[in-house]
């Protein structure tokens, strides 16, 4: 049984110059942590030349299509009728890419086949992270 969702994406960098560059990236869901979606993006699109991932709430993504949410780092917004815009906000700077937004919708239809929104609860094994937890502590 699959427990990963991973698809790549094409993210268009919206940069002070007038050419939006593309740049790949990789959205990833894994059904061990059901609440959390990953944004990952390759050294070579990168100022700092390393490997970024952002994790947000899967929850984020999927309102974000329709409305304008987020207060914290990760925000997200509808853009015109196939866009969807993310803005990354870090000390170094903010970052905002825009994908489309039927490459959005889905990956959160194959999310949802794996772990049905509502249902996330279902896949935590509490017991086994409250050991884990107190073996650490020892």
């Amino acid at each position: 049984m699959t427990t990963v969702i991973e698809q790549p994406v094409e993210a268009r960098l919206v940069a002070a110059a007038p050419r939006m560059p593309n740049i790949p990236a990789v959205l990833r869901y894994e059904r061990h942590d059901p609440f959390a979606v990953r944004m990952t993006f390759p050294a070579q699109a990168t100022l700092e030349g390393v490997e970024v991932c952002w994790t947000f709430a899967r929850e984020l993504l999927a309102a974000g299509l329709h409305d304008t949410v987020g207060h914290g780092d990760v925000r997200v917004r509808p853009y015109g009728y196939d866009r969807t815009v993310l803005e990354f906000h870090a000390p170094e700077g903010t970052a905002v890419v825009h994908l489309r937004s039927g490459d959005v919708r889905r990956f959160l239809e194959a999310t949802g086949e794996l772990v049905p929104e509502g249902l996330e609860h279902l896949q935590l094994d509490l017991d086994h992270d409250l050991a884990e937890l107190m073996r650490d502590a020892c």
